[in-house]
């Protein structure tokens, strides 16, 4: 259920940040230099960027990039926590949001949420770097997150960590990704060899659909997202000639239960003040229809979408724990 509150409560600055990051969205939109584009230079004056960082301050996770192929700029940033623990970390492959056409595995919102989740659970983190739409279009995304899992496999070696307790992760357009790479990774399993996917973390998810959800024709005003944007994005990065009823946005087209070797342990994150709910909902209904055990919904009723990165927000904590406590109690099941 929705929260009850006309408007969420969050503090003044979280309003600010949000604010100044859907201006930049808005003219970066706008101020195209084609039809269908996007203005990177104005983009890039909102989304600050973070190096990696190779010392573990105070306890905070280190930082380093790995270039996975040049050609299309896909690459990983690794994060690995201080611990004193003697059992091998388990691997979190987190896919960032953005609409499929902003933000990075650099963008300073996305580095500070992944330090703070291999420190916090705790996890390597293995952020993706993937090319962006309109430039690069639907499969582009799903190809650059499988690729990023195979490199992982096949090249990377780490000491202290178990391939074999991956868990793919992301957030808004991020969650998308992790699903269809899921489903990827299910049908191509022999294609792995070290990593064994046991669960996928959905974060307030960015599914579609042609025909409105009532969240989404009540929700007008909320901070961040709104129709018109989220239009947008699909429009740029669905294949050209699609409309949102394209099985990689609207995902309950699909029958899940055929894939055999998609992760039984999900867990779907909803927030109250979120556009998109309903169809948030609905995916963790329809993984409960087609018989994956251990789905589990995580309702935040004041959270808006996106609230996790800003960590002053009193569910940003709070995503942290529920994820380290999914991951320990699912980190030993294997595929359903």
């Amino acid at each position: 259920m929705s929260s009850l509150s006309a408007t969420p409560s969050i503090s003044m600055k979280a309003r600010l940040l949000f604010s100044l990051h859907s201006l930049g969205f808005d003219l970066a939109r706008f101020l195209r230099r084609r039809e269908s584009g996007i203005n990177r230079t104005i983009m890039k004056l909102f989304d600050l960027k973070s190096p990696p960082c190779s010392s573990q301050i105070n306890g905070a996770a280190s930082s380093l990039d790995v270039m996975v192929d040049p050609s299309r700029n896909l690459w990983l940033r690794l994060y690995r926590p201080w611990t004193s623990a003697a059992t091998p970390l388990p691997v979190i492959i987190y896919f960032h949001g953005g609409g499929f056409c902003t933000m990075g595995a650099d963008s300073r919102f996305y580095d500070i949420f992944c330090r703070s989740l291999a420190s916090e659970t705790p996890a390597v983190v293995v952020s993706v770097n993937y090319r962006l739409a309109p430039e690069h279009r639907c499969p582009s995304q799903y190809e650059d997150g499988f690729d990023a899992v195979k490199f992982l496999d096949a090249v990377i070696n780490l000491d202290g960590v178990d391939l074999g307790r991956c868990f793919l992760a992301g957030d808004s357009a991020g969650g998308n990704l992790a699903h269809h790479v899921a489903v990827r990774a299910a049908e191509s399993e022999a294609a792995l060899k070290r990593v064994k996917i046991t669960g996928l973390i959905s974060i307030q998810p960015f599914f579609g659909g042609e025909e409105r959800t009532e969240s989404e024709m009540r929700m007008v005003g909320v901070p961040v997202i709104n129709m018109e944007a989220t239009d947008w994005a699909w429009r740029s990065f669905l294949p050209e000639g699609s409309d949102r009823n394209h099985p990689a946005a609207n995902v309950l087209r699909l029958d899940v239960s055929k894939v055999v070797g998609f992760p039984a342990a999900t867990m779907v994150v909803v927030g109250g003040f979120d556009p998109l709910q309903d169809r948030q909902r609905s995916y963790h209904e329809w993984l409960v229809e087609s018989g994956k055990e251990g789905v589990e919904l995580l309702e935040y009723p004041n959270a808006v979408h996106a609230f996790y990165l800003m960590p002053d927000l009193p569910e940003t904590p709070m995503l942290l724990a529920d994820i380290r406590d999914f991951i320990q109690r699912h980190a030993a099941r294997p595929f359903n």
